[in-house]
């Protein structure tokens, strides 16, 4: 049970209950307000010639605005100073706060919390996908309302709590950064100039599919995400899930992409819980022939954001985003290929860095528990 008097929202919030209906012919900032308490913040802007519906407010900064539909999911944040004169449709509310009872910045932090997903998630009316949060039923939810002096410094706290946290994870960030850069600069740095460039296929065999597709069988397919962030365990498909007659398997060391986003980073080595797996036909598989180049090495250079737009350039196609890397351009791409005892040392280098970002990620985990644990002391 809270120390402090719980209220109801309705002594410290008043709808703003200002529409317009006319809007001018120009662009209007507009507002969208996350999930689970993590606030409000500019949306593409709209048109006011454009606009379709007919009622509207423009939001002030410092007030709190709710989403109609997604309220029950925490969906309320605070005007921030960019958002003065932000479009609000006719789904979204605004409410003022009465900052002599309460403060802005607490107010920020019990939304921060999610504090009212529980009450709100269990009042909002209507179906599954469209259980929409009235202002009547916000304003009757209930707050823990200390004193303004108690209200300050429970906020001191957070923030400074927040500072603290947001430094630890700029701090880690930093290190991972550091240890990345050390790694590639071996292959993009000054002296990588002095290694010979080889075209991929002296470096890697193009394989055929080598798995005829069963409609009755199940099979575990891997996957590689855009941006560097390499293969992956994908979903477990049924054969009468998919059209291709055919698959290849994936072992680890092996080097595969999507044609169709290598362009954008999605290339990298299979790791050995992706082994076994399948992809599709429209995913190349490559063994690396190990005694040239060591698979990290290819892992670490096609992950470097630097390289993609070199394979944009060599993807065929008119639109931009359906261009697609052929087999037969990427076996043409030349690389640096160091010597193999400074490709160990990179490999070595290299699983330092990713044991470092595997210890750092109790740290992050514990890290981003403390804020939400301290909201759920307080206002639990």
């Amino acid at each position: 049970m809270s120390k402090w008097p719980l209220i109801a929202l309705s002594e410290v919030l008043a709808q703003d209950t200002s529409y317009i209906s006319a809007l001018e012919p120009r662009l209007y900032p507009k507002l969208s307000v996350k999930l689970y308490g993590r606030g409000a913040e500019l949306d593409r802007p709209a048109h006011g010639a454009e606009v379709r519906m007919t009622k509207h407010q423009l939001a002030k900064t410092g007030q709190v605005i709710l989403s109609e539909i997604w309220a029950k999911k925490g969906a309320i944040g605070i005007v921030p100073e960019e958002g003065e004169g932000a479009l609000c449709t006719s789904h979204f509310f605004l409410f003022d706060i009465n900052t002599e009872r309460v403060l802005q910045e607490f107010m920020g932090w019990l939304l921060r919390g999610n504090y009212f997903e529980p009450q709100l998630g269990a009042e909002a009316r209507g179906t599954t996908g469209y259980a929409a949060v009235r202002p009547m039923q916000f304003l009757a939810a209930t707050i823990p309302l200390p004193s303004l002096a108690e209200q300050q410094a429970i906020v001191a706290h957070l923030d400074a709590l927040a500072d603290k946290t947001r430094q630890l994870s700029e701090h880690l960030n930093a290190i991972e950064a550091d240890a990345c850069a050390l790694v590639r600069a071996y292959l993009f740095g000054d002296s990588a100039r002095a290694y010979p460039r080889k075209p991929m296929s002296e470096l890697v065999r193009l394989r055929s599919p080598d798995v005829v597709v069963d409609r009755t069988q199940f099979y575990r397919f891997a996957g590689v995400y855009s941006f560097g962030r390499g293969v992956f365990a994908s979903v477990n498909k049924a054969g009468n899930a998919f059209a291709y007659d055919r698959l290849s398997t994936v072992h680890s060391g092996d080097f595969t992409y999507p044609k169709l986003m290598a362009w954008e980073g999605a290339l990298g080595v299979v790791p050995p819980e992706c082994d076994d797996r399948v992809v599709s036909p429209e995913f190349p598989v490559f063994n690396v022939d190990a005694d040239v180049v060591l698979p990290e090495i290819l892992d670490i250079y096609f992950r470097t954001p630097a390289v993609w737009p070199q394979l944009a350039a060599l993807s065929g196609g008119t639109n931009v985003r359906r261009r697609r890397l052929q087999p037969s351009a990427f076996l043409r791409y030349e690389i640096p290929v160091p010597p193999l005892p400074i490709q160990q040392k990179i490999r070595e280098l290299h699983q330092r860095s990713t044991a470092l970002k595997a210890s750092h990620a109790t740290v992050r985990e514990a890290n981003a528990a403390l804020l939400p644990a301290t909201l759920e002391r307080l206002f639990g």
